[in-house]
Protein backbone atom coordinates (compact mmCIF):
# COMPACT_ATOMS: atom_id res chain seq x y z
CA UNK A 1 0.00 0.00 0.00
CA UNK A 2 1.47 3.54 -0.87
CA UNK A 3 1.45 6.98 0.38
CA UNK A 4 1.81 5.88 3.90
CA UNK A 5 2.85 8.88 6.50
CA UNK A 6 5.99 7.68 7.97
CA UNK A 7 6.41 5.34 11.24
CA UNK A 8 6.51 8.12 13.40
CA UNK A 9 3.63 10.35 12.42
CA UNK A 10 1.44 7.01 11.98
CA UNK A 11 2.65 6.28 15.53
CA UNK A 12 1.81 9.86 16.63
CA UNK A 13 -1.70 9.73 14.81
CA UNK A 14 -2.17 6.21 16.56
CA UNK A 15 -1.53 7.50 20.06
CA UNK A 16 -3.59 10.94 19.33
CA UNK A 17 -6.83 8.11 18.72
CA UNK A 18 -6.04 6.90 22.59
CA UNK A 19 -8.79 9.59 24.41
CA UNK A 20 -10.91 8.49 27.38
CA UNK A 21 -14.66 8.86 26.82
CA UNK A 22 -14.02 8.50 22.60
CA UNK A 23 -12.03 5.16 23.05
CA UNK A 24 -10.49 3.50 19.82
CA UNK A 25 -12.22 0.83 18.51
CA UNK A 26 -10.67 -2.20 17.57
CA UNK A 27 -12.17 -4.64 15.01
CA UNK A 28 -9.20 -6.90 15.59
CA UNK A 29 -8.03 -8.52 12.68
CA UNK A 30 -5.55 -11.80 11.58
CA UNK A 31 -4.38 -11.20 7.83
CA UNK A 32 -4.59 -9.11 4.71
CA UNK A 33 -8.42 -9.30 3.72
CA UNK A 34 -9.69 -8.96 7.31
CA UNK A 35 -7.51 -5.83 7.51
CA UNK A 36 -8.84 -4.47 4.66
CA UNK A 37 -12.20 -5.23 5.55
CA UNK A 38 -11.79 -3.41 8.85
CA UNK A 39 -10.21 -0.61 7.36
CA UNK A 40 -13.04 -0.40 4.70
CA UNK A 41 -15.50 -0.27 7.42
CA UNK A 42 -13.93 2.68 8.84
CA UNK A 43 -11.74 1.80 11.41
CA UNK A 44 -8.92 4.48 12.71
CA UNK A 45 -6.65 1.50 12.77
CA UNK A 46 -5.94 -1.75 12.73
CA UNK A 47 -5.31 -4.34 15.49
CA UNK A 48 -3.96 -8.33 15.20
CA UNK A 49 -5.24 -10.74 17.13
CA UNK A 50 -2.85 -13.30 18.28
CA UNK A 51 -4.83 -15.71 18.57
CA UNK A 52 -6.46 -15.34 15.07
CA UNK A 53 -3.03 -14.73 13.56
CA UNK A 54 -2.06 -17.79 14.81
CA UNK A 55 -5.04 -20.03 13.74
CA UNK A 56 -4.76 -18.60 10.00
CA UNK A 57 -0.95 -19.74 10.04
CA UNK A 58 -2.10 -23.05 11.62
CA UNK A 59 -0.56 -22.80 15.16
CA UNK A 60 -2.48 -23.01 18.58
CA UNK A 61 -2.37 -19.57 20.22
CA UNK A 62 -0.31 -19.14 23.35
CA UNK A 63 3.17 -18.62 22.49
CA UNK A 64 3.36 -21.15 20.07
CA UNK A 65 3.91 -19.12 17.29
CA UNK A 66 7.19 -18.40 15.99
CA UNK A 67 8.14 -14.94 16.09
CA UNK A 68 9.25 -15.37 12.47
CA UNK A 69 5.99 -16.17 11.25
CA UNK A 70 4.16 -13.46 12.87
CA UNK A 71 6.66 -10.77 11.87
CA UNK A 72 6.25 -11.92 8.22
CA UNK A 73 2.26 -11.85 8.64
CA UNK A 74 2.60 -8.55 10.05
CA UNK A 75 4.34 -7.51 7.59
CA UNK A 76 1.88 -8.19 4.91
CA UNK A 77 -1.24 -6.49 7.08
CA UNK A 78 0.94 -3.45 7.32
CA UNK A 79 1.84 -3.08 3.72
CA UNK A 80 -2.11 -3.47 2.84
CA UNK A 81 -3.10 -0.73 4.76
CA UNK A 82 -2.69 2.84 5.37
CA UNK A 83 -4.04 3.51 8.80
CA UNK A 84 -1.62 2.64 11.48
CA UNK A 85 -1.26 -0.99 13.03
CA UNK A 86 -0.66 -2.57 16.09
CA UNK A 87 0.67 -6.12 16.93
CA UNK A 88 -0.35 -8.42 19.59
CA UNK A 89 3.00 -10.17 20.13
CA UNK A 90 1.76 -12.38 23.14
CA UNK A 91 4.45 -12.07 25.68
CA UNK A 92 6.90 -10.84 23.26
CA UNK A 93 7.84 -13.69 21.33
CA UNK A 94 11.28 -13.66 23.91
CA UNK A 95 12.61 -15.61 27.02
CA UNK A 96 13.46 -12.53 27.88
CA UNK A 97 14.03 -8.55 28.09
CA UNK A 98 16.71 -8.51 25.58
CA UNK A 99 14.90 -10.53 23.12
CA UNK A 100 11.69 -8.24 23.95
CA UNK A 101 13.92 -5.56 22.27
CA UNK A 102 14.65 -7.44 19.45
CA UNK A 103 11.07 -8.27 18.71
CA UNK A 104 10.43 -4.97 18.92
CA UNK A 105 13.03 -3.94 16.43
CA UNK A 106 11.36 -6.72 14.27
CA UNK A 107 8.14 -5.06 14.76
CA UNK A 108 8.83 -1.97 14.27
CA UNK A 109 10.38 -3.15 10.66
CA UNK A 110 7.28 -4.79 9.43
CA UNK A 111 5.45 -1.68 9.95
CA UNK A 112 3.67 -1.89 13.03
CA UNK A 113 3.16 1.69 15.07
CA UNK A 114 1.62 0.13 17.90
CA UNK A 115 2.16 -3.60 20.12
CA UNK A 116 0.15 -5.45 23.11
CA UNK A 117 2.51 -7.35 25.66
CA UNK A 118 1.15 -9.67 27.59
CA UNK A 119 2.37 -10.28 31.33
CA UNK A 120 0.31 -14.07 31.36
CA UNK A 121 2.36 -17.11 31.28
CA UNK A 122 2.13 -20.41 29.83
CA UNK A 123 2.96 -23.96 30.09
CA UNK A 124 1.86 -24.46 33.65
CA UNK A 125 3.59 -23.04 37.02
CA UNK A 126 2.19 -19.28 37.81
CA UNK A 127 -0.25 -17.35 35.73
CA UNK A 128 1.40 -13.97 35.38
CA UNK A 129 5.45 -13.17 35.15
CA UNK A 130 6.45 -11.63 37.89
CA UNK A 131 6.09 -7.69 37.99
CA UNK A 132 9.69 -6.56 38.40
CA UNK A 133 10.60 -8.93 35.61
CA UNK A 134 7.72 -7.76 33.31
CA UNK A 135 8.36 -4.00 33.52
CA UNK A 136 12.03 -4.98 32.54
CA UNK A 137 10.30 -6.56 29.52
CA UNK A 138 8.45 -3.32 28.61
CA UNK A 139 11.54 -0.85 29.44
CA UNK A 140 13.56 -2.93 26.96
CA UNK A 141 10.68 -2.51 24.51
CA UNK A 142 10.45 1.36 25.26
CA UNK A 143 14.08 1.37 25.16
CA UNK A 144 14.11 -0.41 20.79
CA UNK A 145 11.17 1.86 19.84
CA UNK A 146 12.96 5.09 21.56
CA UNK A 147 16.60 3.63 19.79
CA UNK A 148 14.15 3.98 16.53
CA UNK A 149 13.47 7.02 16.84
CA UNK A 150 9.70 5.99 16.99
CA UNK A 151 7.19 7.02 19.52
CA UNK A 152 5.72 3.04 19.65
CA UNK A 153 2.25 2.89 21.51
CA UNK A 154 3.01 -0.14 24.16
CA UNK A 155 -0.08 -1.38 25.63
CA UNK A 156 0.87 -3.47 28.56
CA UNK A 157 -1.72 -6.11 29.17
CA UNK A 158 -2.64 -7.03 32.70
CA UNK A 159 -3.92 -10.47 32.49
CA UNK A 160 -5.61 -10.44 36.58
CA UNK A 161 -8.88 -10.67 35.25
CA UNK A 162 -8.56 -13.12 32.51
CA UNK A 163 -6.62 -15.52 34.69
CA UNK A 164 -8.44 -15.15 38.22
CA UNK A 165 -5.39 -14.05 39.29
CA UNK A 166 -5.89 -10.98 40.84
CA UNK A 167 -8.79 -8.31 41.49
CA UNK A 168 -8.76 -4.88 41.53
CA UNK A 169 -5.65 -3.89 43.42
CA UNK A 170 -3.28 -6.21 42.59
CA UNK A 171 -4.57 -5.22 38.79
CA UNK A 172 -3.81 -1.22 39.43
CA UNK A 173 0.27 -2.42 41.04
CA UNK A 174 0.47 -3.83 38.09
CA UNK A 175 -0.69 -1.06 35.65
CA UNK A 176 0.94 1.70 37.68
CA UNK A 177 4.39 -0.18 37.58
CA UNK A 178 4.26 -0.95 33.72
CA UNK A 179 3.33 2.53 33.26
CA UNK A 180 6.45 3.35 35.30
CA UNK A 181 8.67 1.13 33.28
CA UNK A 182 7.81 2.90 29.70
CA UNK A 183 4.62 1.19 28.99
CA UNK A 184 1.72 4.16 27.20
CA UNK A 185 -1.38 2.15 27.81
CA UNK A 186 -2.69 -0.43 29.72
CA UNK A 187 -5.11 -3.57 28.74
CA UNK A 188 -7.07 -5.38 31.02
CA UNK A 189 -9.05 -8.40 29.10
CA UNK A 190 -11.77 -10.06 31.40
CA UNK A 191 -13.19 -7.35 32.71
CA UNK A 192 -16.61 -5.90 31.68
CA UNK A 193 -18.27 -5.23 34.21
CA UNK A 194 -19.07 -1.45 34.70
CA UNK A 195 -18.11 -1.17 38.05
CA UNK A 196 -15.08 -2.37 38.17
CA UNK A 197 -14.63 -1.28 34.30
CA UNK A 198 -15.12 2.42 36.26
CA UNK A 199 -12.49 1.29 38.66
CA UNK A 200 -10.35 0.62 36.53
CA UNK A 201 -10.44 3.92 34.42
CA UNK A 202 -10.00 6.27 37.39
CA UNK A 203 -7.19 3.88 39.02
CA UNK A 204 -5.02 3.59 36.38
CA UNK A 205 -2.64 6.62 35.55
CA UNK A 206 -2.75 5.67 31.68
CA UNK A 207 -5.57 5.14 28.60
CA UNK A 208 -7.09 2.23 29.55
CA UNK A 209 -8.17 -0.69 26.79
CA UNK A 210 -11.44 -2.95 27.50
CA UNK A 211 -11.86 -6.17 25.53
CA UNK A 212 -15.22 -6.29 24.72
CA UNK A 213 -17.79 -8.89 23.14
CA UNK A 214 -21.15 -10.70 23.82
CA UNK A 215 -22.53 -10.00 26.74
CA UNK A 216 -20.13 -6.69 27.52
CA UNK A 217 -21.45 -3.06 28.05
CA UNK A 218 -21.88 -1.42 24.39
CA UNK A 219 -19.08 0.98 23.41
CA UNK A 220 -21.03 4.08 23.95
CA UNK A 221 -21.09 2.97 27.65
CA UNK A 222 -17.79 1.37 28.14
CA UNK A 223 -16.88 5.56 26.54
CA UNK A 224 -19.02 7.43 29.43
CA UNK A 225 -17.27 4.68 32.29
CA UNK A 226 -13.93 6.12 30.67
CA UNK A 227 -12.41 3.53 28.41
CA UNK A 228 -9.69 5.07 25.95
CA UNK A 229 -9.78 1.82 23.77
CA UNK A 230 -11.73 -1.26 23.06
CA UNK A 231 -11.09 -4.00 21.06
CA UNK A 232 -12.59 -7.69 20.41
CA UNK A 233 -9.75 -9.96 20.75
CA UNK A 234 -10.23 -13.12 18.75
CA UNK A 235 -13.90 -12.59 18.64
CA UNK A 236 -14.52 -12.18 14.87
CA UNK A 237 -11.83 -14.37 13.67
CA UNK A 238 -14.06 -16.75 15.91
CA UNK A 239 -17.01 -16.11 13.96
CA UNK A 240 -15.83 -16.40 10.62
CA UNK A 241 -14.89 -19.75 11.95
CA UNK A 242 -17.73 -20.44 13.03
CA UNK A 243 -19.28 -19.65 9.93
CA UNK A 244 -16.87 -21.80 7.93
CA UNK A 245 -17.97 -24.88 10.56
CA UNK A 246 -21.66 -24.13 10.03
CA UNK A 247 -21.72 -23.84 6.22
CA UNK A 248 -19.17 -26.99 5.61
CA UNK A 249 -21.51 -29.05 7.85
CA UNK A 250 -25.17 -27.55 6.22
CA UNK A 251 -23.08 -29.05 2.73
CA UNK A 252 -22.07 -32.19 3.70
CA UNK A 253 -25.13 -32.80 6.32
CA UNK A 254 -28.01 -31.66 4.14
CA UNK A 255 -26.56 -30.42 0.94
CA UNK A 256 -27.90 -26.95 0.75
CA UNK A 257 -26.24 -23.47 0.87
CA UNK A 258 -27.98 -21.40 3.17
CA UNK A 259 -24.88 -20.70 5.18
CA UNK A 260 -23.63 -19.02 2.41
CA UNK A 261 -26.71 -16.65 1.94
CA UNK A 262 -24.83 -13.50 3.06
CA UNK A 263 -21.79 -14.14 1.88
CA UNK A 264 -19.62 -11.06 0.24
CA UNK A 265 -19.86 -10.09 -3.26
CA UNK A 266 -17.05 -11.60 -4.60
CA UNK A 267 -16.55 -8.37 -6.88
CA UNK A 268 -16.77 -5.97 -4.04
CA UNK A 269 -14.01 -8.67 -2.04
CA UNK A 270 -11.86 -9.30 -5.17
CA UNK A 271 -11.60 -5.54 -5.93
CA UNK A 272 -10.77 -4.23 -2.18
CA UNK A 273 -8.03 -6.52 -2.60
CA UNK A 274 -6.71 -4.68 -5.66
CA UNK A 275 -8.31 -7.61 -8.00
CA UNK A 276 -10.85 -7.47 -11.33
CA UNK A 277 -14.52 -7.30 -10.13
CA UNK A 278 -15.23 -9.39 -12.56
CA UNK A 279 -15.07 -13.62 -11.46
CA UNK A 280 -12.28 -15.54 -13.33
Amino acid sequence: MTNKTSPREQALAFRSLHVPGRPLVLPNVWDVASARLVEDAGAAAVATTSAGLAWELGAADGDRLSGGDAFAALTRIADAVRVPVSADVETGYADDAAGVGATIRAVLAAGAVGVNIEDGLYGGGASLRPVAEQAARIAAAREAAEAAGVPLFVNARVDTYLRGAGGLEETLERAAAFLAAGADGVFVPGAVDPVTVKALAEGIEGPLNVMAGPGAPAVAELAALGVARVSVGSGIAQAAHALVRRAARELLDAGTYDALAAGLDYGELNGLLGGSSQKA
